[in-house]
């Protein structure tokens, strides 16, 4: 299986809802980044921030039941389905009970518990 991985743009930081304001106000106040609330209809994530990170986006979700931050990647692959059937082989499965997804997509950890958004990767025209 030629299942090859790249990283995407997107990092979420799931923050707990104690934190949540001076987090988002650390990105826009201290750092001086560019934050803009985004809406969302999630049952697990009650609010969003997209912060410009360079060529990346970080997305602030303020999560009601976490005790402590944990910082989610994106992965790209050109066909999320054999990426998983390879993965499932090297011993990683997917995690779904993490948060809903569309079907195309899955969520897979790291031994250290590191979460991926395992994603199909737009094809270039």
């Amino acid at each position: 299986m030629d299942s090859k991985f790249e990283a995407g743009i997107n990092i979420a930081i799931k923050i707990p809802k104690s934190k949540y304001k001076k987090t988002v106000a650390f990105y826009k106040d201290i750092l001086k980044l560019k934050v803009e609330e985004k809406p969302i209809d999630n049952p697990t994530v009650s609010k969003t921030h997209k912060v410009d990170f360079g060529n990346n986006v970080i997305w602030l979700d303020c999560v009601d039941n976490y005790t402590h931050s944990e910082t989610w990647l994106q992965l790209k692959v050109p066909n999320v389905e054999e990426a998983t059937k390879y993965l499932k082989l090297k011993g990683v499965e997917t995690c779904v009970e993490l948060e809903e997804l569309p079907e195309n997509m899955h969520w897979i950890q790291d031994p250290a518990g590191t979460v991926f958004n395992l994603q199909q990767r737009e094809t270039e025209l």
